[in-house]
């Protein structure tokens, strides 16, 4: 009998012809010593299994009823998934041990029933574990809890859900003083930092890891073209349309992953077109109804689905062992994301997960072949940790009110225990408090701002019981983004445009849309005014906030660049480009900023490779082009990639260095923040988590436009009134940190002049045919795209490639 496991749970392994793995026998042995534990270990490892076989064992030894185990996970899917997983093995050993779910979809009855009699095991996320803690008898319901399970934990913690379940954990420690925590993730690069995040105090001593044995190496190609010949443009992958419509012929079930959900719509689209065997295909993804997502889930699980395409929504995998092969359309953007992607093939150790990637483009293959060689070197992408949010304190404060009155001193010192927020100030807390109290100096004269009052003996209470259900219905992290209406004067329609797009212009700003020029008078709620004009686009279009290459894939690419000994790797095609780059041009060392100036087609170029991503590409070409306007170079327009950026004017830029100085996030950046939309949408976000503004009253839920005119209402009269007020100061922190990629922008211009090597050429060069092709792109309609875009990339190719 494996050592430590109650006979019933060893012979059940013993049945089922397993053995416990090691990580799953350290984790137990852990709980026996009481520590709290991260657990590394990849997908198919038995990891769910091992975060809850201690919880197992311990209600064999000692049957119990109450809450026993919290089990939280980032998705409603997976928790739904763990609770079907985990009741088969408690039927076989038959435990009289209940498992429950409890989510935004779970039944009201259910869920009140829970409260009063709840399972030994819960399955919640971050959002309604917050809910339930704001309940009078959270106490009661949490104060036998001994042990809380975080699954999947690299995907949340190190953004506002992860703040949200930080408090959450440092609430319930307080409720439940022996609460043991055990974080679950199989890909961490750096297990340190969440020993940190995981602990109390961030105290890491406190936190034992545990590694899990590697499974079978991973069986990963790259698909080309049957001509070996990868296209100048795109990002879909598209062109393997029928190449991958073969695989999923050849193979049981795959799952074919895009980036976006409007690429995921177009892969379907195609695929179905080439489904000549009529094989039974779905679609996944988060705009998609719940109805819709669970039927598709059903499906799978039932093993009714030879192909699914799907997002981001299912990166963290519900466990479905049938499917045999994953493919990513368009470049994998970071090795952490795309093991985790290639980890939802097989779910089994000992066999092979077999991936392919489809890159859209000749640097999307550089790209790819950087992430293969990362995972075969072990390299995942780091996690960045940032100070916790005050908008998501702000919330956490208010739900913790609702349970009970309580100290103001007490309350810091258990925030304090949270390690997003270690290093909060007294002073910041107080204002957090102050604003909850009555909303700040501007607003305290309204009385529905004022929803904690403090009493003469020094105690937090909640003002009115109205605001106890106020938050109930409104709480939570997740703020839907509305689509704002393309209209003109007249109040005729052209479309819609997703509001970070729409959030990043002002008035006069040109851009390309449905094959026309339009130029921005007003942003009015939700509807972008425009008006037709004969001017240049300057700023181009784009459905949805890209995921940006990561640091480390951005640093291989730039290795390849440089080394020639890589070259003999890589298809013909793509070598004859380096090859043909290196002899007109230059191909930059790592640590260099190439910058190209060119004349083409009666315009001037400057593309900058700087492989920092598109999000800060995106931004740097807005701030570059307006500093050009202010040198009086005339600048048309910009257009980006996650590899380069590309501006073009009606004037040569002779100094490329004096464009890129570390000042302009002091002034451009500045006003161009303050000038856009880009600072009001972040105000509704904190705006919303904060508490102050209402999405759902009693009866009814407030419109996309009723939330937006409130919070740009109180906007205004906070940046006139009172401009240093706590959610102004955590929508800069937000514009600045998740908006923009202000980071990786901020290091690419501290450095930018001191390792910038500008090349003058007297054509388009062959590293800047993928991005120019962009131009082609935002100018054309949509449904002549592909046809348009093949030859222009051919043309520009052609000029580009000529060695004389």
């Amino acid at each position: 009998m494996p050592e430590g496991l109650p006979p019933i749970v060893a012979d059940w392994f013993a049945a089922k012809g397993w053995s416990p793995r090691r990580h799953q026998l350290e984790m137990l042995e852990a709980a026996r010593a009481g520590r709290h534990t991260l657990l590394v270990a990849p997908t198919g490892a038995g990891k769910t299994l091992a975060g809850f076989i201690a919880s197992l064992a311990d209600l064999v030894e000692r049957p119990a009823e109450g809450l026993h185990t919290l089990y939280v996970s980032p998705l409603k899917a997976l928790a739904v998934d763990v609770q079907r997983n985990l009741l088969t093995p408690i039927e076989e050993m038959g435990l009289a041990i209940r498992v429950e779910t409890r989510t935004g979809d779970t039944p009201s009855d259910r869920k009140a029933r829970q409260r009063v009699r709840p399972p030994q095991i819960l399955l919640t996320t971050p959002e309604s574990l917050s809910l339930l803690l704001s309940h009078e008898d959270s106490g009661l319901l949490f104060g036998g809890l001994r042990t809380l399970v975080i699954d999947e934990v690299h995907a949340f913690a190190a953004g506002k859900r992860g703040d949200l379940l930080s408090l959450a954990m440092a609430r319930l420690q307080r409720l439940a003083p022996r609460m043991r925590r055990v974080a679950l993730s199989a890909t961490i690069s750096d297990p340190e930092a969440y020993q940190g995040w995981l602990a109390p105090h961030a105290d890491i001593e406190a936190v034992d890891v545990v590694i899990g044995d590697p499974g079978a190496e991973a069986d990963i190609s790259i698909m080309l073209p049957e001509d070996e010949r990868i296209p100048w443009s795109g990002h879909s992958g598209r062109w393997a349309t029928q190449s991958v419509m073969r695989e999923i012929e050849r193979h049981k079930t795959s799952l074919v992953f895009c980036n976006t959900r409007s690429l995921a719509e177009l892969i379907f689209q195609d695929l179905w077109t080439v489904n000549e065997q009529h094989l039974p295909i779905g679609i996944h993804h988060g705009s998609l109804s719940r109805e819709a997502r669970r039927k598709v889930e059903s499906a799978m699980a039932a093993g009714r689905l030879r192909g699914l395409v799907c997002t981001a929504s299912l990166d963290l995998g519900v466990d479905w062992g049938d499917v045999d092969l994953v493919i990513q359309m368009g470049a994998p953007k970071g090795s952490s994301r795309l093991l985790q992607r290639i980890g939802r093939a097989n779910h089994r150790l000992d066999e092979a997960s077999q991936a392919i990637l489809v890159p859209g483009n000749r640097f999307e293959y550089l790209e790819a072949r950087a992430a293969l060689d990362a995972i075969e070197q072990g390299e995942l992408d780091p996690e960045i940790f940032r100070p916790g949010a005050l908008d998501v304190l702000a919330q956490h404060i208010m739900a913790a009110a609702c349970a009970a009155p309580f100290r103001e001193e007490e309350m810091l010192d258990e925030v304090r225990s949270a390690a997003p927020y270690a290093a909060l100030s007294e002073e910041l807390f107080g204002q957090v408090l102050n604003y909850i109290e009555n909303g700040g100096y501007a607003l305290k004269a309204y009385d529905r701002f004022k929803r904690l009052t403090r009493s003469p003996e020094g105690l937090w209470r909640v003002s009115h019981p109205r605001f106890i259900q106020q938050h109930r219905m409104n709480a939570g992290i997740i703020v839907d983004a509305p689509l704002l209406d393309v209209r003109f004067r007249n109040g005729r329609k052209l479309g819609t445009v997703e509001e970070y797009f729409a959030s990043t212009l002002s008035r006069g700003d040109t851009f390309f849309f449905a094959g026309l020029v339009l130029e921005v008078e007003k942003i009015d709620g939700t509807d972008l005014f425009v008006r037709a004009t004969s001017k240049s686009a300057r700023i181009p279009t784009y459905v949805g906030a890209r995921m940006a290459m990561t640091t480390n894939l951005a640093d291989r690419v730039r290795q390849f660049l440089h080394d020639r000994t890589q070259w003999p790797r890589f298809p013909d095609d793509v070598r004859e480009w380096l090859e043909v780059q290196d002899y007109r041009s230059v191909l930059p060392r790592p640590d260099q900023l190439l910058v190209e100036t060119f004349p083409h087609e009666h315009r001037h170029y400057m593309v900058a490779y700087s492989f920092e991503g598109w999000n800060a590409h995106q931004s740097l070409g807005m701030l570059i082009t307006r500093r050009m306007e202010s040198a009086g170079l005339k600048p048309l327009g910009f257009v980006a990639n996650d590899y380069a950026l590309a501006c073009y004017g009606l004037e040569p830029v002779a100094d490329p260095a004096a464009l890129f100085s570390p000042d302009i996030l002091e002034n451009e950046f500045v006003e161009w923040v303050q000038g856009s939309n880009l600072l009001k949408r972040a105000f509704r976000e904190v705006a919303v988590i904060g508490g102050l503004v209402e999405r759902h009253h009693p009866g009814k839920r407030k419109s996309g436009k009723q939330v937006t005119f409130s919070t740009d209402l109180i906007y205004d009269v906070l940046r006139r009134y009172e401009p240093d007020h706590l959610l102004l100061k955590a929508a800069w922190q937000d514009a600045r940190q998740r908006m923009t990629d202000v980071g990786r922008l901020a290091r690419l211009l501290d450095r930018a002049q001191g390792v910038m090597l500008h090349v003058a050429l007297d054509r388009v060069s062959p590293m800047a045919v993928p991005v120019l092709v962009i131009i082609g792109r935002e100018r054309t309609a949509t449904g002549t795209v592909d046809d348009q875009l093949l030859i222009e990339a051919e043309s520009l190719a052609e000029v580009a490639m000529r060695r004389d």
